[in-house]
């Protein structure tokens, strides 16, 4: 491996402070949305978007950050991370001023599947730059300071959407990514070498292609059966299953190329699968009740943008007091006794919001999201360092890509399941509500609660609007037991894939005789 030049420390502080501000511009983006979704369901502030619509645009995201981030990590090795790091900053630029002035959903469904593909082209890069900037001690150092981004864009960014909904249009959330990104790329341009790995990657297009097709074949057919409330349409079955078998000759295929970007071989270790599989599912759960609770705090309860974002600081707060505990609590007890009972409390806590409702007070619904952010802490970050840290120096790039993909993957599924479980719950037991109701009126008012609400005032039918409610708390409730079980099941997949305390080493065996700097040294650990 060719050596990090020795660069200034000056130099490496504001490269540092470049690369969390894009970090942060990236965080941000994923927690702004979900205080947004109910502007912009709402047909006379927003775009009238219905279920369906918000779920593709926030799955759109993640479809193209999903499937393209194992090819930008090749990109970078080939054409240089500096070279792709500025190409993702221009493209998620241009697609974040295009979603603020989209003119309907299915434009700021595109828009945001093009920002997606910005920050596909962006994270790896970033984690790449980082690692060849820094050396020794001092990487180590930047890896831990880096990594408070993350905590910042989540406290912050629900707290900044509602600042801007509450003062301008529902676009200013997208459109102060501009002047972010534009400061990031000078900077970028101005300080940072253009690092590229000796050994190229070879680039998987058919990978992409196929796992790229299979997982919105899927996703559409999942979101379909919410939108027309049947499971045996052909158009939700058929989708369905063109999804499932294009993501198995997906997997076929990456078995049989020399250099996959997605290795499906290392699925099959016990504690690399089994992890993996529990995270998918964990953050299936998280994305699924994440949807649930900004409908519930704007719409059911009818908080502003501003006091939502405000009640949800405590899932924030969770996730940083609770990640770092988990590293000295792992130190102390090991890995499987700390994130096992984490992963229970965290589905437990999802499982709580079906016990919710409209006179809930804000100071349990606080508590339930304090417990469930400090929960969810626990488990992500020592589940994937004991991951990618128990893989073998040479599989540390591939096996990033398999652990981010997975997780991105599990996001999807549960923004598809998890809106679609509630569509389904909410219009079966709102319907009772509309006999006698005229035929437009009603037809709006299944589509969705935020849509009922805005129909029952233009036609002055306030007990409308309180149906609404009611069947919404009903489809949470619902889709809040599944969701737990969902949660439960990773963690009795964690409890069958992780080794006890006495069986030594991550992955049950010995430990590996390699040097923390050296593994953290290699730029394709990304």
């Amino acid at each position: 491996m060719t050596e990090s030049p020795t660069l200034r420390t000056s130099r490496q502080r504001l490269i540092l402070a470049v690369l969390m501000v894009c970090s942060l511009l990236i965080w941000l983006d994923n927690t702004v949305l979900s205080t947004t979704l109910e502007t912009l369901a709402d047909p006379g502030r927003g775009l009238g978007a219905d279920p369906g619509q918000l779920q593709w645009a926030t799955g759109a995201y993640t479809l193209a950050f999903a499937t393209l981030m194992f090819t930008a990590g090749a990109l970078g090795d080939r054409f240089g991370h500096r070279t792709v790091f500025a190409a993702g900053l221009l493209v998620f630029a241009a697609a974040s001023w295009w979603a603020a002035y989209a003119g309907d959903a299915g434009q700021l469904i595109a828009a945001r599947a093009v920002m997606g593909v910005g920050s596909a082209l962006i994270t790896p890069a970033t984690m790449a730059l980082l690692m060849w900037t820094f050396t020794g001690p001092a990487r180590a150092a930047a890896i831990g300071i880096f990594s408070t981004s993350a905590g910042v864009g989540m406290a912050v960014g629900p707290v900044l959407a509602g600042f801007l909904l509450d003062r301008f249009w529902w676009g200013s959330v997208f459109l102060i990514n501009v002047p972010v990104a534009v400061v990031a790329l000078v900077g970028l341009v101005v300080l940072v070498p253009n690092f590229r790995s000796p050994t190229r990657r070879p680039l998987d297009p058919a990978g992409m292609l196929l796992s790229a097709a299979g997982l919105v074949a899927l996703a559409y057919g999942l979101i379909r059966a919410g939108q027309v409330s049947a499971w045996t349409r052909t158009d939700v079955w058929a989708p369905v299953v063109a999804g499932l078998v294009l993501l198995a000759v997906f997997v076929v295929v990456e078995l049989r190329v020399r250099a996959p970007g997605f290795d499906p071989r290392l699925l099959a270790r016990r504690v690399f699968g089994g992890g993996n599989a529990a995270l998918g599912l964990l953050l299936f759960a998280v994305a699924a009740v994440t949807f649930y609770n900004a409908f519930y705090l704007q719409g059911a309860l009818g908080f502003s943008p501003m006091k939502a974002g405000l009640a949800n600081a405590p899932t924030a707060a969770g996730a940083l007091l609770g990640a770092p505990l988990a590293t000295r609590l792992v130190r102390r007890f090991s890995l499987r006794p700390v994130v096992v009972p984490a992963m229970t409390a965290a589905a437990l806590s999802m499982g709580g919001y079906a016990f919710l409702g409209l006179q809930t007070p804000l100071v349990a619904i606080e508590i339930l999201l304090l417990v469930q952010g400090f929960a969810v802490g626990i488990v992500i970050g020592p589940v994937t360092a004991a991951l990618v840290g128990n893989l073998p120096l040479e599989q540390a790039g591939s096996g990033s890509a398999v652990t981010n993909t997975v997780r991105q993957t599990g996001s999807v599924i549960g923004l598809a399941v998890g809106g679609t479980l509630m569509s389904l719950a909410y219009r079966q037991a709102v319907e009772p509500s509309l006999t006698g109701v005229p035929g437009p009126v009603r037809e709006q008012a299944l589509v969705s609660a935020e849509q009922a609400r805005h129909v029952a005032a233009s036609v002055h039918r306030p007990a409308l609007a309180q149906a609404a409610d009611h069947a919404f708390i009903h489809a949470m409730h619902v889709g809040a037991v599944w969701i737990a079980g969902i949660a439960l099941l990773g963690a009795v997949v964690l409890l069958v894939a992780l080794p006890s305390a006495g069986a030594g080493g991550a992955g049950g065996g010995k430990r590996r005789s390699v040097p923390r700097t050296d593994r953290e040294a290699a730029p394709s650990s990304v």
